[in-house]
C-alpha cells in the first residue's frame, strides 16, 4: 500500500518515540557525544549504496547501537529496528540529488532517504540533535518537555474548538428541523469541523512523538473526540447538488482539507466547494437538507436504509412529517424499523430545539 510522506513520517516517529529501544539507543549516542547515521530498512537499493563495513546480523539493543556508533560509518537496521544488519558502512548516494543540508552526515542522510524511500536518522555530534529524513521530509526530534508544552496548548485550543463545534452543530440541527438553514450556517459548521479535525491531527502527531510520555494526552484527545457527530462528508452529502456522486463528495472533502488558514476563514470559499454559492450575497440563501446528517445519528438505521428513506421522501421536511405507515411504504422498512426512525427523529428534534431555546 502506497503511503504519503506524512504517513511515512508518522510511522517513523512511532519507532523513535520515548519508551522504544531505538529512542533509548539514540539518547545514549547523544549523551556519549558521538554522531551516528542509521538507516531503517534494507533492500536492493540500500545495498547498492553501501560500501565497505561488515555484516553482523545481531538482535538490536540500545547498548549495541551506542557501541557501533563509536565507529566511523553508517549502521543499517531492518525496518522495525529489531535487528542490526550492517555497521561501519560507507553510504554512497547519488550526488546529483538536491539537498538543503551542509554537513556531510546530514547531506548523506537526506540523499539516501530520497533515493531509497527508506527512513534515515542522523545524530549530530556538534549540534547534539537527532534528525529524521523520510520521503523528502525532515523532522528534528525534541525532548518530551517542549513537545508536551506545545501539546497542552493545542489541547486547550481543541477544547474551545470542540465547544464551538457542538454549539453550531446543535444550532444547525434545530434550523434544519425548522427549515430555516442558510448557506452561512452550513459553511460555519463545515469550517468548525475542519478546524477541529486539523487540531486533532496535530495533537495525534504529538502523541506519536511523545510515546510513553503521551499516554495522558492520548486519553484527553480520545475524550474530546467522542461524540463529535457526523463528519464533513455527511454534511456535504446533505447539501451538495443532487447529481453529486460519492467521488464528488470525496473531492469536496479533500478540497476542504487543502484550504489554507486564510482560505478557511472565507465562508464563501467553503460554500463554493460544496456548490452552494458563487458569491458573498448567496450566504444568506435558505437551503434544504436531504436528511442524511440527522439519519446518521440513528445507530439503528444502516446507511443503505437511510439512502432509501431520503430517496423516497426527497428531503428532511417530508421525512419529519412522515407517519409510521408512510415510512413502512419504503422498501425494507418494517413496522419496528419505521417506529425506530419516527421516534429517533422526534427525539433529535426535541433535543435540538431545547438546546437552542433554553
Amino acid at each position: 500500500m502506497v503511503r504519503t510522506p506524512e504517513e511515512a513520517l508518522k510511522a517513523t516517529l512511532a519507532k523513535v518515540a520515548p519508551g522504544t529501544a531505538l529512542r533509548d539507543g539514540l539518547e545514549r549516542i547523544l549523551r556519549g557525544r558521538t554522531g551516528a547515521l542509521i538507516v531503517l530498512g534494507s533492500d536492493r537499493t540500500v545495498d547498492s549504496l553501501c560500501s565497505g563495513g561488515f555484516e553482523i546480523g545481531i538482535e538490536f539493543s540500545p547498548t549495541r547501537l551506542r557501541e557501533l556508533a563509536k565507529m566511523d560509518g553508517a549502521i543499517v537496521c531492518d525496518k522495525d529496528a529489531s535487528n542490526i544488519l550492517r555497521a561501519g558502512v560507507q553510504l554512497v548516494p547519488d550526488p546529483s540529488i538536491e539537498t538543503s543540508e551542509s554537513g556531510t552526515r546530514h547531506r548523506t542522510a537526506e540523499r539516501v532517504a530520497k533515493q531509497t524511500g527508506v527512513p534515515v536518522i542522523s545524530v549530530s555530534q556538534s549540534m547534539q540533535i537527532i534528525q529524521l529524513y523520510v520521503d523528502g521530509l525532515r523532522h528534528v526530534l525534541e525532548g518530551s518537555e517542549p513537545v508536551l508544552a506545545r501539546a497542552n496548548q493545542a489541547l486547550a485550543t481543541l477544547e474551545r474548538y470542540r465547544s464551538r463545534l457542538d454549539q453550531v452543530s446543535s444550532s444547525l440541527s434545530a434550523l434544519e428541523i425548522e427549515a430555516m438553514v442558510t448557506v452561512r450556517d452550513v459553511a460555519v459548521t463545515l469550517q468548525r469541523q475542519e478546524m477541529v479535525r486539523r487540531i486533532s491531527e496535530e495533537i495525534s502527531q504529538y502523541v506519536l512523538e511523545l510515546g510513553v510520555d503521551g499516554r495522558l494526552l492520548s486519553l484527553q484527545l480520545e475524550e474530546l473526540s467522542v461524540g463529535r457527530g457526523p463528519g464533513s462528508d455527511m454534511i456535504i452529502r446533505d447539501y451538495a447538488n443532487a447529481s453529486t456522486d460519492s467521488d464528488g463528495i470525496d473531492k469536496a472533502v479533500h478540497s476542504l482539507m487543502q484550504l489554507g488558514p486564510a482560505e478557511l476563514i472565507d465562508l464563501s470559499r467553503i460554500a463554493n466547494i460544496v456548490g452552494l454559492t458563487s458569491g458573498q450575497d448567496s450566504l444568506e440563501a435558505v437551503v434544504q437538507p436531504r436528511g442524511y446528517r440527522l439519519l446518521s445519528g440513528l445507530k439503528a438505521v444502516p446507511r443503505a436504509v437511510a439512502d432509501r428513506l431520503v430517496e423516497h421522501f426527497g428531503g428532511l421536511q417530508n421525512l419529519m412529517a412522515a407517519t409510521i405507515d408512510d415510512l413502512m411504504t419504503v422498501d425494507g422498512i418494517g413496522e419496528q424499523r419505521a417506529r425506530t426512525v419516527r421516534e429517533g427523529l422526534s427525539r433529535i428534534a426535541e433535543a435540538s430545539l431545547l438546546d437552542r431555546f433554553l
